[in-house]
């Protein structure tokens, strides 16, 4: 039996995200304060760094642990992930196992939540899986992860896709003629804009699992160490507290929480940063200029950065091409005319 009979305050939410880079859990985190302000409790699981930037987040919300899908790029990802294929396997049947075993000991849990974590479903509860992803981009393989996807998604009752109906910032990833009981909920980000004196010329914001985030990190410190500009580097790196350095004219911090990030961003002229999903929503909320840098080999930002060139929103450049380009390159305005949405707390109704 589904649980939807129990008053409002008293239910329960777990939400899922999937623990790859932070792009996941900080788009989890509207969803979290929706659920507080409509009298739900969200009770938070994942691993690493996620479960780590959301404790720190939400320090009075409960939370647990889930096993590692331990994804890493490597220099190819998609044949990074068909070597991880059986420990991505075992770590979804034992997060299985875990929301299983919660949901039994646990009174007045209402539902589940789950940002791109495999195993985080039950057929006792009803279960959300967010994605922008329908169709996973990886080349000749694409038919097949996108079949694969699809077959997850409907283990779930209803697939949110954080974007506009038309797609407008995921295109073609998230467009689907298949059933797959998908719901359009809006650009989702944590930030909201603020008009602020612009005293930050370059933010470089980085996230991503290693080595790719060091790498690239490494690349732009060498560049904008010298640089003229006041440019301000953060690391993506949640740490048990907060660090501040000072590389010549660069300022390095290793991690910001939502607040402090959402001051920065809005304090600031130009964003260089990877083209990850949820880095552009925040960057499409805020109307900011921004430079993509796609993650080599990684197909779904490869794309995400041309499509929105082409729409005009972002400027892209190839990492390769950094240490020539990065410097003089003419950036696109970002989005104009664009309002971000209210969160529709009716999406609620399925809990």
């Amino acid at each position: 039996m589904r649980q939807k009979d129990r008053p409002t305050h008293m239910k329960k939410i777990i939400v899922a995200p999937l623990n790859w880079g932070l792009g996941h859990a900080s788009r989890c985190v509207p969803i979290i304060k929706e659920l507080q302000k409509n009298n739900f409790i969200p009770i938070i699981a994942t691993d690493g760094n996620a479960l780590t930037f959301l404790k720190k987040e939400f320090p009075t919300v409960e939370s647990f642990e889930l096993p590692s899908y331990d994804i890493s790029y490597g220099k190819n990802l998609k044949w990074s992930l068909l070597l991880k294929t059986t420990t991505i396997i075992r770590a979804v049947k034992k997060e299985q196992e875990i929301i299983q075993s919660y949901i039994d000991n646990t009174k007045n849990i209402a539902g589940i939540i789950s940002d791109n974590r495999f195993g985080c479903y039950s057929k006792q509860l009803p279960s959300v899986y967010m994605t922008h992803q329908l169709n996973v981009l990886s080349g000749f393989l694409t038919p097949i992860l996108s079949y694969f996807h699809q077959q997850i998604i409907r283990k779930y009752d209803e697939c949110w896709i954080p974007d506009e109906e038309n797609s407008l910032f995921s295109g073609k990833l998230s467009r689907s003629s298949k059933n797959l009981h998908q719901k359009y909920i809006g650009v989702l980000s944590r930030f909201e804009k603020q008009e602020l004196p612009l005293e930050i010329d370059v933010l470089i914001l980085l996230s991503g699992p290693e080595p790719n985030r060091t790498q690239l990190e490494d690349k732009l410190k060498e560049i904008f160490k010298t640089s003229n500009k006041r440019v301000c580097l953060i690391q993506g790196k949640v740490e048990e507290t907060q660090k501040i350095t000072q590389l010549h004219q660069l300022k390095i911090v290793n991690f910001m929480l939502s607040d402090e990030l959402e001051h920065t961003i809005n304090s600031s002229k130009i964003i260089i940063c990877r083209a990850g999903y949820s880095s552009i929503l925040d960057l499409v909320s805020l109307n900011k200029e921004a430079i993509l840098i796609p993650t080599k080999h990684q197909n779904e930002q490869e794309y995400l950065a041309k499509h929105l060139q082409e729409k005009g929103v972002f400027s892209f450049i190839e990492e390769k091409d950094i240490d020539k380009k990065i410097v003089n390159i003419s950036i696109k305005p970002s989005v104009t005319g664009f309002k971000k949405q209210e969160f529709n707390t009716d999406l609620f109704c399925l809990f």
